[in-house]
């Protein structure tokens, strides 16, 4: 199944949500990053919600960078995302190693205490930026608390990511349902009990829900209404040309000291771990161009 998110409306626009499948995705930047299972769920649930709301946001050019900051030993996440489902992302450490918790892969142990920051980049003078801390390092719960204190929006977040055996995907995928503003108190309360009876996204992904089945699951006595589906996918858009000015930007001086050295360099995309090389040449080049 191709991965996609759907957009969505309940109980007459008092209420708007939005689920994802990305079970490609997930495993796409899994094979990039080479991650660790702990490493891979993290980095998952991070990408699905940056894809998520990535697509909340109104204009083409728009960009939103999530980046969680912790003292575990995942030494932080960054994921960014545009408004046409495409994202990416990386973990510092996409090695760690952590023994299970409670039968489950100990995500929060593996990011640790410290800071979710949310960038949204809408062509204006200065992004906006707002930040929480981490209050529980397992992601959802910690863009729940975000939306309720950042941005005043009452919201509902779901994220899993479940493994194979082998360590690749089995499946990934999550849900943000929010309250408008005028949502009534019965809307509320209904929303409160549906809620309950959704334990894991994981258990209804594993059972081959789409994005449209989990809202129904959600919302489907709200007066469920799809307003559409658009597809997401990891997509970086780095090339040897745009890392050539991230290598310009380190200065003539070190330029110059690598081609004293008469080595090629090997400069790898933090996004998606694609590797350029430049020769001697290129960095002569690199050094002329930049007079």
């Amino acid at each position: 199944m191709k991965d996609y998110i759907v957009r969505a409306t309940a109980a007459d626009g008092q209420i708007r949500a939005f689920a994802a499948t990305t079970r490609a995705c997930v495993e796409t930047a899994r094979v990039h990053h080479g991650t660790s299972p702990v490493a891979t769920a993290a980095l998952g649930r991070l990408l699905t919600a940056g894809a998520i709301m990535g697509s909340m946001m109104k204009n083409e050019g728009d960009m939103l960078t999530l980046q969680v900051r912790g003292d575990g030993p995942i030494e932080g996440l960054t994921v960014t995302a545009d408004s046409k489902g495409n994202v990416k992302g990386y973990a510092g450490n996409p090695d760690v190693m952590l023994p299970p918790k409670n039968g489950k892969l100990d995500v929060g142990g593996a990011v640790g205490i410290g800071l979710l920051q949310v960038i949204k980049d809408m062509g204006l003078k200065e992004p906006y930026s707002g930040q929480t801390i981490l209050v529980t390092s397992e992601i959802a719960e910690d863009l729940t608390y975000y939306f309720a204190n950042s941005e005043q929006v009452p919201s509902s977040v779901g994220l899993g990511v479940l493994m194979e055996k082998d360590n690749t995907v089995r499946c990934a995928g999550g849900f943000i349902i929010q309250l408008m503003p005028f949502a009534t108190e019965e809307v509320i309360c209904k929303l409160e009990e549906n809620l309950k009876d959704v334990t894991s996204v994981t258990a209804l992904l594993d059972q081959g829900y789409t994005p449209e089945q989990l809202l129904e699951a959600l919302l489907g006595d709200l007066g469920l209404e799809i307003t559409d589906t658009i597809p997401t996918q990891f997509y970086c858009n780095c090339s040897k040309e745009r890392v050539e000015r991230a290598v310009a930007s380190v200065g003539k001086k070190e330029i110059q000291e690598m081609i004293q050295e008469g080595k090629d360099i090997e400069v790898k995309c933090h996004f998606c771990n694609t590797a350029y090389q430049y020769t001697v040449e290129d960095l002569n080049r690199i050094i002329k161009n930049s007079r």
